[in-house]
């Protein structure tokens, strides 16, 4: 009988590791910690459904005007909307009051899939605590750092950009600071889907080598989506200072206030994500370790709820609300 000699199976290529009975995957890297959930279709589904789920039951007119408005007259000791900003120092305040009145609007959903990536990785509560405020440096180094060269871009071009025009055009269509939304949200929604993939171990997660040799580099450059966000913003309050500061045409002011309003956005956000921490993030170490893929399976949703959110909303519900299309609303939210 003739035997047939067996060929050991090749090694890994460079950039995968190989596990028992899977196959080669992906390097572990910040968005994939190398354990990708068994069921990576049904994480899939509940973000997205998660996401589109959102979209019908978010109110702008209760987040923005409700909760918005209300926020920032209280801060600022006086009716805000309409209020003319006079001096820097009422720049300033009303920057850092409304960027707090802003944490919870639609675009500021995604902040919360920045944070995923720190819950449950360690132990201790000081641990905890100590582990998540200097990713929270970096993310808001990365977001101030977009968010004033923006102000500075305001400052010197401003007027002439279609944020600051607010007519609709013939026909009752989209204002062209609109158009900005929708183009910068649905950019922005598309980079958190596939951050979600990668998160899975789908796809090749983009800043495997970058955050190699550079540990916080992820961190800084969610911080500058963050950021982006000012660039797409149509909410009234942030366009109010976007004029201020446009027609002043001075580039530090310019720079220093859309500073403040970044800020103002992820300050809430920052402090519940420690609390939490603090609170809740001994059992949810135990939970995630018990089992590793469930920390990818967390980022993962977290990442697709966030990007089907801000596509949905942003771009295909826009259009719903010119009646190009249909869509489901909540009563509420229409």
């Amino acid at each position: 009988m003739t035997q047939v000699a067996h060929r050991p199976a090749p090694a890994p290529r460079s950039g995968e590791r190989r596990d028992a009975g899977t196959g080669p995957a992906r390097t572990p890297s910040f968005f994939f910690n190398g354990h990708a959930p068994r069921r990576r279709a049904l994480v899939l589904l509940v973000g997205a459904l998660f996401g589109f789920a959102l979209t019908v039951i978010w109110s702008a007119q209760f987040v923005d005007k409700t909760i918005g408005d209300n926020v920032a007259d209280t801060l600022l000791g006086h009716a805000a909307k309409g209020a003319p900003i006079t001096g820097t120092l009422a720049g300033i305040a009303f920057a850092l009051a409304t960027g707090i009145a802003g944490t919870f609007t639609a675009c500021n959903v995604a902040v919360f899939s920045a944070l995923a990536p720190l819950a449950g990785t360690s132990a201790t509560r000081r641990g905890r605590m100590a582990a998540a405020l200097r990713p929270l440096g970096f993310l808001a180094a990365g977001a101030i750092t977009v968010s004033a060269l923006y102000g500075v871009i305001v400052a010197l071009v401003g007027t002439g950009m279609p944020q600051f025009e607010a007519s609709t055009g013939a026909g009752g269509g989209f204002a062209p600071r609109l158009v900005q939304a929708m183009v910068v949200y649905g950019v922005l929604g598309l980079v958190m889907l596939y951050l979600g993939l990668a998160s899975l171990g789908t796809v090749r997660d983009p800043l495997a080598r970058l955050s190699a040799r550079f540990p916080n580099a992820p961190m800084v450059v969610m911080g500058a989506m963050i950021g982006a966000f000012l660039i797409g913003r149509p909410f009234a309050l942030f366009r109010q200072l976007f004029i201020d500061a446009a027609e002043s045409h001075n580039v530090l002011y310019g720079a220093a206030v859309f500073s403040l309003q970044t800020l103002g956005n992820i300050v809430i956000v920052a402090v519940l994500f420690l609390l939490v921490t603090g609170v809740l993030g001994e059992r949810l170490h135990r939970w995630m370790t018990a089992k590793p893929s469930r920390a990818s399976a967390v980022m993962a949703a977290a990442f697709i709820a966030a990007g089907v959110f801000m596509i949905l909303y942003w771009d295909v519900r826009m259009l719903a609300r010119r009646d190009l299309i249909w869509y489901p609303l909540a009563p509420w939210a229409a």
